[in-house]
């Protein structure tokens, strides 16, 4: 569509556009106004309801209130140009140095380590080597930057992006590369030039397979000195590289400040041996500066000073207090665990958490234990109090206790609570009380200067310090080295732009030390922050980290307190302040943390220890060690050839046992085995109650003074196998290993890992379904994956006879009446009299077509069936054929309004089929006279009597804009968004001197009828036979059919005038009125007046198109309808029809007879349904199980297309038992796969994706009903369609009503027959709509197609039972079949210990399921939860798995056929209802499974404890059942043993799911039913405000562990609630926002009886009394304008004024209506507010009387 012009227009053309755009898509609304309203009025007029709700007149400005709904404002994003610099070429922004470029120099030679201090550059280094490697190359190179932390991972990609033009990706653990296929890293591959990783993320893609070591050309390792011993750098090199062959190593780079990574070096041959070791891991030689002068004027080195500080006083009382609370707390954790020494080592001892978590991004899954929190929150509190003080402590417990808020496990909430609470009192103090109070202050100091120190006992020395610092520290609320750090920053208090960064050991002090610094006075200019890394306690993420390292740089922050991962890497240069708050423990922290003050003139501080001989003696050997290093770095000892030889031997020893896949290359190792276990256990699926990770018992061998160990593995109970005994090993970490590398094996052997050496999940990559939203390309098997396909057409159509090639030959044709049978009754005779016709076919027809009946919507009273009926076979000659195909043609060209000619319009053997018309006789024989005299008038050469006379007078939208078929074709490849210039423009007509200068109206004097003839356009006709003939106007094209002539009215008639009706043009006659508006001087203006009702397009009679008032009829039966006409009452049972007065002598008489016309409009409806009912047949016999038809065809149509049936309750249906089988299927045939596996796997045989693929390889698509039918686009043999947007499905009376507004004269009469359509005004790309011509295609949706499958399973079943759906899935290659010797090992179970069996009630708990197991085995499956130690027992996921598609089915299946009247949308509420957690969990409950589960988790016991406390009240009232939405939510176990005992029943009868519902129909008691069935609060809120036009907006909050939700509805609060868990919390809010808003309807209500009179006055007074003031007055009509239009887009208000220009005052005041949710409305409501303006005025007051 053409944007609206932005000039300035008069306002009616304005009007006009506006209402256009509206009709058919719309744009953006321009709002214009008249030149005079620029001026603008202040003063304004609207209603507003007083306290009784009465509408009260003011004027001013209406305030509008806000409204809610609309969603948050977002603003626009700015783009900042940097965008289209991306082309340029990018060059190094620093000049490399001569030092850099000798290090790039011996680089390019061989692999190179590149000793430099930090701020030297490696990393530029590092780029140009990049580049000559890629210039040396000339290709495309692979290089991977190598960083060991995460935040090096943003920082180096950002340099490199910035530096090169190369494609760099940045990688690590946050982003969840882990779960990454090999695809997916394989684009990055392919797509990426640089790739900045975290080493751990290499490694596990080398050790997978993922990549190879070759494929790598450069591999730049940043602070590669942690290449010793397990680090990820030291195991790729061992690993991989050494073992690649040496010609196809990548080329190595490391970059280190310092080789050594220990806390110091002895002497010149030790260093000499460390460099070496790490040289010959990385295969690479050390390379450093010899001249340092040319280094020291590039990288400024700090100041370095060393502060010492006082020892702290231990607070013995505190201290003991709290450490006793520790010792309990260590108690409860001991008792909790409940395992040896030996049993308890396994993971946490061994270090396999942290490699679990270093390795695979992956946390250890932890219970929701209370003694183990609480520990680490004590650790953390005691450690201020020796190192801070207590008020730091202090700070920290009360932090602990507020988070605890923020906690959603109450028992874990609870217990913590209980002792911080204790330790937060203890521990209060306040920096203000000092030494008590300022009196003892002044006695301890005396008369003394501010900032004098007196008592160095009690406080260290200094000056300018906080009096209240000072009183803290001797009261020993700080410690002294707390006081010295605040000292040292008040010395930089006046330094411009300072920045510091603040090193500590400990998170609990990184966090805390800002807490403190902010607080006191004399430290205002510090803007404090911390930067902390990944830890499992703090689960710190990186975008906090990346926050604080921005504001420190921008200047927000100025001290940043630190924990070690500042020390490496991080380029911060405003830095100008380094403080080792704790000193350094390695030498390379030493030497790591000076480098980060960059900036020239900084001080790098060392805090020491008055007295403290390690902190002396570490400082001396840390800086005698850096001068060693670079000694050695630049002399390089030569060492003996027995220490080469062993360091050499020492990486060949570190290679150890691995487990190698030939056929991918991936690899598990004895270093990675153990963390490889741990995450396939994390993988399996789990909840919160459950901690799945292995269990390791080791055994202590001994054989006389040798000690071995043997470790056995234990895996989780949903694992395939329960345990794993290792071999002897000389060491207990040895022992872990070799049981966990020996698993691994076992495991991919028995596909529990991929070859690929990763958890199989099931799933392979194709089938993954993704995310589909409005921002991606849509994905196969949703509703926005559109196709376009051919149409079908069935073979039975099929025939060369249509072609007449032979003629001298007859055709034998079978005859097929089309039979109609009335239900209801009609008085129009438009619509009761029409004509019969006959089919003729090319074979004989099935007879299952024949039983079909075919409902036709003619009139809102009236249903016609419609059925075909044989009537013999007909032998046609050659000519009798080329007669029947010419009046064909002629007939459907006029019917579908297509201009084809019967000799030259083109014929297809794939659709041969003709219409013929009977006699009216008895027999029913071909009417071969009426064929040959409509084929012999001479009214065919007429342009104006075939079809599309408007194509020919110029008045079609092609004429006046283009062809619009090509505008179908350019929006389908423009995705909808083109619209033709002339969309929407109608009405247009021709001069009528044109017209009769062409001939067609013939040029004649003035000419007078004799006797009862008429003259016409084209002759004379006898008045008494022109009654139902079809007639053509003359000037326009229109057709007519005619009712009557009007002996009593002629052209000179009055003209009568349109009630309301105000216009420039007065016409005193008909004759004047076409004269004037056509151009047409009618010259026998005596003769008498045809009236005629106009001719519509053809309908779609398929679809209910009528509004039925069931109230109305709900007592009457259509046979007693007619006769009780009186008693319903006219008014609600009649419609208007519109009636034209034509002068005779203007139109022509069409050869065809308007019966005939009327009934051949009948035809495509009728041929529509028989060509999908032969498809239907079609694809019965081919599926080959018989069906009926029907029921096929039922399944085959979609609910777009709007007809009386269509496949969603199949669907329905056939979705709950297409997942029964499959999951059965795969349940027997997958006994080792767990509830994760099993589920994908079915996944990718059901999901929507799948069946789409299904449905394509049968050709499926062909034989789909996806759009609602429009004769307009339909094919009929030998009249192709022309696509033409504006000939869209309409109402009959509409129809024919707009072609007198805009051409002719319109009476108005009403009529008892009239039909009121239900139009479809949606104007979106649904399925089958396609802006093009349609006949041969038409869109549909991967979606429509799965749905498809799914319902014809669900017809196949209830129609021939589960072997005619297996027969049909077997068919469409869906696999459910399985052996019956799998059957009978699936139904073995498992062998449970006699303790077991012993602990369980079998007989109670039999009971209460209502019945008998003969396996016991899978009964005691099914109530284990995976919390609870195995002991030989699995949990009870696969039989839930198994549980839940059985019910599921049995469920759906009750229900669809118990109600089988309910429609689709019901039927599947009604299935939610009943299939759902929340509900199994509370029949769980009433049945009190949930004292029989075997579990292991205190928290989860709780949390069971309270729901059903909570629920007692719903057991106890009979009958009632929320049916899942109550105001508890209950644990997912419960819901999941209901299901686990459901498939245990399954296994126990033998696989018999009938056998199962006998079970479970008590159990389920009472099912949900259509008068039961609750409706979810959020649901019924929202339905309710989208009925009333009302915005909708919800407003979460959470303070601590409670979470408020607000509800507000058109920007007012109307109801909040609170719970722990935001989904309940809404629930609940919208509950209460649902009796607010009833209340207040009901007052409303009360409101409205007060006032009734007085509204319906009101109402009287719409926008036609304002119209008929004006016209009384002669004034102007009204002018409207938009005022505001808001809310969502399902909840439109629009606000219109309006004024009045009066001859007598001029103009009104512009009057203000009400925000309605219609145009109309609102119109409405500002003519009422001019109304009663004007009842103010006395010459208005009578008229405005009622």
């Amino acid at each position: 569509m053409e944007p609206l012009d932005r000039r300035r227009k008069p306002a009616k053309r304005v009007c006009y556009e506006n209402k256009t755009r509206r009709r058919h898509g719309g744009c953006k609304r321009e709002r214009e106004r008249d030149p005079e309203e620029e001026g603008g009025r202040e003063k304004r007029a609207y209603l507003e309801k007083d306290a009784d709700g009465r509408n009260v007149l003011k004027f001013g400005i209406r305030v509008p209130a806000a409204r809610g709904g609309a969603g948050p404002v977002t603003e626009p994003s700015t783009q900042n140009g940097s965008a289209g610099k991306a082309g340029k070429e990018k060059v190094c922004v620093e000049q490399a140095r001569a030092y850099q470029l000798e290090v790039l120099s011996q680089a390019e030679e061989g692999n190179t380590i590149a000793f430099l201090e930090t701020g030297a550059g490696k990393t530029l280094i590092a780029v140009l080597l990049m580049k000559r490697k890629a210039e040396l190359l000339q290709r495309k190179i692979l290089t991977v930057f190598l960083v060991p932390k995460v935040p090096l991972v943003y920082q180096q990609a950002e340099v490199i992006r910035e530096r090169t033009n190369f494609n760099v990706g940045h990688y690590c653990g946050e982003m969840v590369q882990d779960f990454w296929d090999s695809k997916r890293w394989q684009r990055e591959f392919q797509s990426k030039e640089v790739l900045v990783m975290t080493a751990q993320i290499l490694l596990n893609i080398l050790r997978h397979s993922i990549v190879r070591m070759e494929d790598i050309d450069l591999l730049i390792l940043d602070e590669c000195h942690h290449a010793v011993k397990k680090h990820p750098y030291s195991l790729v090199m061992s690993e991989f590289y050494h073992l690649a062959p040496k010609e196809k190593r990548p080329k190595i780079f490391g970059m280190t400040a310092s080789p050594v990574n220990l806390k110091g070096v002895s002497n010149q041959e030790d260093c000499a041996v460390k460099i070496r070791n790490l040289e010959t891991k990385l295969d690479s030689v050390v390379c450093t500066i010899r001249d340092r002068k040319e280094l020291e004027k590039h990288v400024p080195m700090p100041s370095e000073t060393v502060v010492e500080y006082d020892k702290a006083a231990v607070l013995w009382s505190l201290r003991e207090k709290i450490k006793q609370m520790k010792e309990q707390v260590e108690e409860a954790c001991s008792a909790s665990s409940k395992r040896t020494k030996w049993q308890f080592m396994g993971a946490r001892d061994a270090g396999a958490s942290d490699e679990l978590h270093f390795v695979y991004g992956v946390a250890e899954r932890k219970e929701s234990d209370g003694a183990a929190n609480l520990l680490q929150k004590l650790r953390s509190i005691i450690f201020c109090l020796d190192e801070l003080g207590q008020w730091c402590a202090y700070k920290v417990a009360s932090s602990s206790l507020g988070n605890l808020r923020h906690d959603e496990r109450t028992a874990d909430v609870k217990y913590q609570e209980l002792y911080l609470t204790k330790i937060v009192d203890m521990l209060k103090c306040d920096l203000q009380q000092g030494a008590a109070s300022s009196s003892k202050l002044e006695a301890v100091h005396g008369d003394v200067e501010e900032g004098e120190v007196i008592d160095t006992n009690s406080l260290s020395g200094g000056e300018h310090f906080d009096e209240v610092l000072g009183a803290a520290v001797a009261d020993k609320k700080v410690t002294p080295k707390v006081q010295s750090l605040i000292q040292i920053l008040r010395k930089y208090e006046h330094v411009e732009d300072f920045r510091a960064i603040i090193f500590v050991d400990r998170v609990v002090a990184a966090l805390t030390l800002p807490c403190v610094l902010s607080e006191l006075p004399s430290l205002k200019y510090v803007r404090s922050g911390s930067l902390v890394g990944h830890n499992n306690s703090q689960d710190v993420s990186t975008r906090h980290m990346h926050d604080s390292l921005s504001k420190f740089r921008d200047g927000s922050l100025n001290v940043l307190v630190a924990t070690s991962v500042a020390e490496e890497g991080l380029d911060i240069r405003q830095c100008n302040v380094v403080v080792r708050f704790d000193l350094a423990k390695t030498v390379l922290a030493y030497i790591q943390s000076r480098g980060r003050a960059r900036k020239p003139g900084s001080d790098y501080i060392l805090m020491l220890e008055k007295g403290n001989k390690v902190h002396q003696s570490f400082l001396r050997n840390a800086r005698n060690s850096e001068e060693t290093l670079r000694k050695e770095a630049t002399e390089r000892t030569k060492l003996d050839p027995w220490t080469e030889a062993a360091i050499v031997a020492s990486l060949e020893d570190g290679k150890g046992e691995t487990y190698q896949v030939p056929s991918t290359g991936a690899m598990v190792t004895l270093n990675s085995a153990v963390g490889l276990i741990h995450f396939y256990c994390s993988q399996l699926p789990s909840d919160r109650y459950s901690i799945l990770k292995p269990e390791f018992v080791l055994t202590k061998h001994s054989t006389g003074d040798v000690v071995y160990f043997s470790c056995k593995l234990r895996l989780p109970s949903n694992a395939p196998v329960e345990s794993f005994d290792g071999p002897v090993c000389s060491t207990m970490k040895g022992a872990q290993q070799a049981v966990c590398l020996e698993a691994c094996k076992k495991l991919h052997e028995m596909a529990a890992f991929t070859d690929m050496l990763l958890p199989d999940t099931g799933t392979p990559d194709k089938s993954d379904k993704g995310e589909d939203n409005e921002t991606t390309d849509p994905i196969p098997g949703t509703a926005r994956y559109r196709e376009y396909f051919p149409e079908g057409i069935a073979d039975f159509l099929k025939g060369d006879w249509i072609l007449n090639t032979n003629y001298l030959l007859s055709t034998s044709l079978y005859m097929y009446i089309i039979q109609y049978s009335n239900v209801g009754f009609s008085t129009d005779p438009l619509v009761t009299q029409t004509s019969d016709f006959a089919v003729l076919f090319g074979r004989e027809m099935d007879p299952e077509v024949l039983t079909a009946s075919v409902d036709l919507f003619v009139a809102r009273t009236l249903t016609t069936q419609a059925s075909l009926v044989f009537s013999g076979v007909h032998h046609i000659t050659s000519s009798e054929l080329t007669l029947l195909k010419a009046f064909h043609v002629r007939l459907m060209s006029i019917v579908l309004d297509v201009d084809v000619e019967p000799a030259s319009t083109p014929w297809d053997s794939n659709k041969a089929y003709l219409f013929v018309p009977l006699t009216s006789s008895c027999t029913k024989q071909i009417d071969w006279a009426l064929m040959n005299k409509v084929l012999g008038s001479h009214a065919w050469s007429s342009p104006l009597q075939r079809a599309r006379p408007d194509v020919f007078l110029g008045t079609n939208e092609r004429a006046l804009g283009g062809d619009r078929r090509e505008y179908g074709f350019s929006k389908l490849r423009s995705n909808g968004v083109q619209k033709h210039p002339t969309y929407g423009i109608r009405g247009a007509v021709a001069e009528f001197d044109v017209i009769k200068a062409s001939g067609i109206a013939p040029l004649r004097e003035k000419l007078e009828p004799e006797g009862r003839q008429l003259l016409l356009a084209d002759g004379y006709a006898n008045m008494d036979e022109m009654d139902g003939k079809l007639v053509t106007a003359a000037h326009s094209g229109k057709r007519f059919y005619v009712e009557s002539v009007m002996r009593e009215m002629t052209a000179e008639s009055p003209f009568p005038r349109k009630e309301g009706y105000l216009g420039s043009v007065e016409y005193s006659s008909y004759a004047d009125y076409y004269e004037q508006k056509y151009g047409v001087r009618l010259h026998c203006r005596h003769q008498p007046m045809l009236r005629c009702r106009g001719v519509s397009h053809c309908k779609n009679l398929l679809s209910p198109r009528f509004k039925l008032l069931e109230s109305t009829f709900s007592s009457f039966t259509v046979s007693l309808l007619a006769d009780s006409w009186s008693a319903v009452g006219s008014e609600e049972l009649s419609d208007k029809t519109y009636y034209v007065m034509l002068p005779p002598e203007i139109c022509l008489v069409h050869p065809l007879p308007g019966c005939l016309v009327r009934g051949a409009q009948r035809l495509p409806s009728v041929m529509k349904r028989v060509e999908s009912i032969l498809l239907a047949v079609q694809l019965k016999h081919e599926i080959g199980f018989p069906i009926p038809a029907a029921k096929v065809l039922e399944a085959l149509t979609a609910a777009s297309c709007q007809e009386t049936f269509s496949y969603e309750r199949a669907e329905l249906l056939g979705d709950a038992y297409l997942k029964w089988v499959v999951s059965r299927r795969l349940f027997i045939k997958h006994p080792r796969k767990h509830e994760g596996q099993l589920t994908r796997m079915r996944q990718q045989t059901v999901s929507n994706m799948v069946l789409y693929e299904f449905a394509i390889s049968k050709s499926l698509q062909s034989y789909i009903q996806s759009d609602r039918f429009a004769p307009s686009r339909w094919a009929a043999p030998g009249v192709p369609p022309v696509f033409d947007e504006d000939l869209k499905d309409a109402n009959l009376d509409n129809e024919a009503a707009e072609v007198p507004k805009a051409n002719e004269h319109e009476e108005r009469s009403t009529k008892s027959s009239g039909e009121e359509e239900v139009l479809d005004d949606s104007t979106s790309l649904e399925d089958g709509e396609a802006e093009w011509d349609s006949s041969s295609y038409r869109v549909l949706s991967s979606k429509t197609l799965a749905d498809v499958v799914e319902a014809l399973i669900g017809v196949y079943y209830v129609e021939g039972g589960t072997k005619a759906a297996a027969h049909f899935m077997n068919w469409i290659n869906i696999p459910i079949d399985y052996d019956e010797a799998e059957a009978n090992a699936a139904r073995a179970g498992c062998s449970v210990p006699d303790s077991v069996m012993n602990s369980i009630d079998f007989e109670k708990l039999e009971l209460a399921i209502g019945y008998k197991f003969q396996m016991k085995s899978v009964l005691v499956e099914a109530i284990s939860h995976a919390s609870r130690p195995s002991a030989g027992v699995p949990c009870y996921q696969r039989l839930e798995f198994v549980g839940d598609a059985v019910l599921d089915h049995l469920i759906t299946r009750y229900l669809f056929f118990r109600y089988q009247d309910l429609p689709p949308g019901r039927l599947t509420d009604l299935r939610a209802a009943a299939v759902n957690n929340e509900n199994f969990a509370r029949i769980s409950v009433k049945h009190s499974f949930h004292l029989h589960l075997r579990h292991g988790s205190s928290a989860l016991e709780a949390q069971i404890k309270d729901f059903v406390k909570d629920i007692q009240s719903e057991l106890d009232k009979p009958g009632i059942n929320s049916f899942g939405i109550g105001d508890f939510k209950a644990p997912k176990v419960l819901g999941d043993i209901l299901e686990s005992i459901a498939g245990a029943i399954f296994l126990d009868t033998g696989l018999a799911a009938d056998e199962v519902w006998k079970v479970f129909e008590r159990l389920l008691e009472p099912m949900v039913t259509p008068d039961t069935l609750p409706v979810h609060p959020v649901r019924e809120l929202q339905e309710r405000c989208q009925q009333q036009a009302e915005g909708l907006e919800y407003r979460a909050s959470r303070e601590g562990s409670i979470a408020t939700v607000e509800v507000f509805v058109d920007g007012v609060q109307i109801g909040c609630a609170q719970n722990t868990q935001k989904k309940m919390a809404q629930k609940l809010a919208a509950r209460n926002a649902l009796a607010a808003l009833k209340e207040r309807d009901s007052l409303e209500e009360e409101s409205n009886k007060v006032t009734k009179m007085e509204n319906d006055k009101a109402n009287a007074f719409t926008r036609q009394t304002l119209n008929d003031i004006c016209l009384q007055r002669q004034w102007p009509m009204p002018q409207y304008r938009l005022l505001s239009e808001s809310g969502p887009a399902h909840a439109k208000r629009f606000t219109y004024t309006v004024r009045v220009n009066t001859r007598e005052r001029g103009w009104t005041d512009e009057c203000e209506g009400q925000a309605m949710p219609s145009m109309k409305k609102a119109k409405d409501s500002a003519a009422l507010v001019l109304l009663e303006v004007l009842k103010q005025w006395d010459d208005i007051k009578a008229p405005l009387k009622p």
